[in-house]
């Protein structure tokens, strides 16, 4: 499934409902916005972002109570991937391998454990 393009402050409203092992009501997703994010949103801006989400097809609402909550319709890895692909596709032509190459020659990018970490990831591919 390839999900609609959204924003980076609609990004950050999804990855605090990806990140939490339950469905979520408007003000738990603000104080995370807030607290694990650095932002200073009001409910009001989180509102904005959830309803387009909603639009977008990115998360479903429902009401319990008084409240209402939110989950997620798209998966979290299914996300990271197509956005993974985009950047791929638009960077490196398409080539994964230019991809890989670019980040082992970037030795500010990646620490030691991480390019080891990798270089057994590709050697463990065979």
């Amino acid at each position: 499934m390839r999900a609609k393009e959204i924003t980076d402050c609609e990004k950050v409203v999804m990855k605090c409902v990806w990140d939490s092992p339950h469905e979520l009501s408007m003000q738990e997703i603000t104080e995370m916005v807030n607290s694990q994010h650095g932002k200073n949103w009001k409910t009001q801006t989180v509102s904005t972002f959830l309803a387009r989400l909603v639009k977008k097809d990115y998360l479903k609402m429902y009401r319990k109570g008084r409240c209402f909550y939110y989950q997620p319709l798209v998966d979290k890895e299914e996300y990271k991937d197509d956005v993974l692909k985009d950047y791929v596709q638009f960077w490196n032509g398409g080539s994964m391998s230019a991809f890989v190459c670019g980040l082992f020659g970037k030795k500010d990018m990646l620490s030691e454990s991480e390019r080891k970490e990798l270089k057994k990831k590709i050697d463990d591919f065979d």
